[in-house]
């Protein structure tokens, strides 16, 4: 008894010990697994460049397809279109296409995953003459994609990821740009990521307010680091012109990346910020940032020993974003 009466003392506070080690425990195991990925939040329309490994392939645009892979394309549209899906459903089963199996029909795969989608016969796929058929396969993914609650207001990666179960969540997203092409040109539908409604519109004005006060600072030098009056660099000239309509922006190009609803860069309109990454699939590697004048013009400070100038918009240009950025609007527009 004499031994149990101390014990008793400190009982509580072993039991705050415990709870200590068992929460550091947790946090360090929340912490290691969030260290080492790209934290992205986006919307159903906020996608097409995030990826966790920035991987790209060969026929990583709609010009560089093989014929086979336009087929096959084709098909994912077609079978959509006969299933009365609407067309961001196309978009991302054409996006989970070219993540699993680059939109080639390829007999082999992890484990048992064939076709397509990669698709495994023995998780309830299909046969694997079945899964290894583009309209089977595609209409199965269409089936189960359909009864995703409220799949259509998720980001692409993510209604890819709940209908495939992916080792690699994050890398359906990178496809969007590609996918909404295809959708656009091979199924003949305007604005097929939906981001360009109306409401999110530039408000009125901004978008001249931007556009004039940029034109009155061509021939300055750039200079990196400045945001004028005399000298600028890209994101500084871009500061500035919003600043003069209302505007705050962050600083640097990759934040300004995210200062507003995006919008396909085919769909940019006045007043748009459009950016050169490294990598055109990952923000983080975004360098320039220029703004858009409508009828293929930009206006942007454009590096060491050069002016404010205005230029023709390379639309074809290998580090264009997919993705520009409408300033002053929501950031989840759908």
């Amino acid at each position: 008894m004499r031994l149990l009466r101390p014990l008793r003392l400190f009982l509580p506070f072993i039991a705050i010990g415990v709870a200590l080690v068992v929460f550091l425990a947790v946090g360090f195991f929340a912490f290691s697994s969030n260290s080492g990925q790209q934290q992205y939040s986006m919307g159903a329309c906020d996608a097409g460049i995030n990826t966790s490994d920035g991987s790209q392939v060969a026929g990583a645009t709609i010009d560089t397809l093989s014929d086979e892979q336009r087929q096959n394309a084709a098909t994912i549209i077609a079978v959509g279109k006969q299933l009365n899906a609407p067309p961001r459903a196309w978009l991302v089963a054409l996006a989970t296409a070219m993540q699993e199996s680059t939109l080639r029909n390829i007999n082999y795969g992890d484990r048992d995953s064939l076709g397509l989608f990669q698709q495994r016969p023995s998780q309830g796929w299909g046969t694997p003459a079945q899964v290894t058929d583009p309209q089977y396969s595609a209409r199965t993914f269409y089936d189960r994609l359909l009864q995703v609650p409220n799949w259509d207001q998720q980001p692409v990666t993510v209604a890819a990821q709940i209908v495939q179960r992916s080792a690699f969540p994050d890398a359906y997203a990178k496809w969007e740009g590609l996918a909404a092409s295809l959708v656009g040109q091979v199924g003949d539908v305007a604005n097929p990521t939906g981001c360009g409604s109306p409401s999110a519109n530039l408000p009125p004005g901004v978008a001249k307010a931007a556009i004039d006060f940029a034109l009155g600072e061509v021939g300055k030098p750039y200079v990196w680091g400045a945001t004028g009056p005399n000298t600028y660099d890209c994101s500084g000239l871009m500061l500035r012109a919003f600043e003069s309509a209302g505007i705050k922006l962050p600083r640097v190009s990759r934040d300004q990346f995210n200062a507003g609803g995006h919008v396909p860069v085919r769909d940019a309109q006045p007043g748009d910020l459009m950016f050169y990454a490294y990598d055109r699939s990952d923000p983080t590697t975004i360098h320039h940032v220029f703004l858009y004048m409508g009828n293929d013009q930009m206006v942007e400070a454009p590096y060491s020993g050069q002016n404010v100038r205005v230029q023709p918009v390379n639309w074809d240009y290998k580090e264009l974003v997919p993705l520009a950025t409408r300033p002053g609007t929501p950031s989840n527009t759908a």
